[in-house]
């Protein structure tokens, strides 16, 4: 009898975690290329009419690749390192790099990118600007 009750009480746990691990969150995976924006050699802290341009023309290039399809997260890092931003890219890596070398800022040196094949959790995005 004693058993049969050690039995049925280990069923019972064995259930109850199978059970537990059928309503875990199940993650779907899929590729993406992730960039980080370095300084470039040619990277200054002066602020000059140039390099302000470059940076237009470094946020504008964010907003085609944004509207694109291509580039799903963007965005600078918060502390002074040579570590300046990340992208995150849903495309091909030859993609990524072929429309990141449009970037000004990379064509001029301030902003090197080093891209990596990167496989996370599907449907990342961010909520498009109001």
């Amino acid at each position: 009898m004693l058993r049969l009750a050690i039995a049925l009480i280990l069923l019972a746990l064995v259930s109850a975690a199978a059970d537990q691990a059928s309503h875990e969150p199940q993650y779907v995976m899929d590729h993406y290329v992730l960039g980080l924006l370095k300084r470039g050699p040619r990277w200054t802290p002066e602020v000059t009419e140039q390099t302000k341009k470059i940076q237009e023309g470094h946020l504008a290039n964010i907003r085609r690749m944004g509207a694109a399809g291509i580039l799903i997260v963007a965005g600078p890092f918060e502390d002074d390192t040579d570590l300046r931003g990340t992208f995150i890219f849903k495309c091909s890596l030859a993609e990524a790099q072929t429309e990141a070398s449009k970037d000004p800022a990379i064509q001029a040196g301030r902003l090197v990118l080093e891209l990596h094949p990167w496989f996370a959790a599907k449907g990342l995005k961010v909520d498009p600007p109001k």
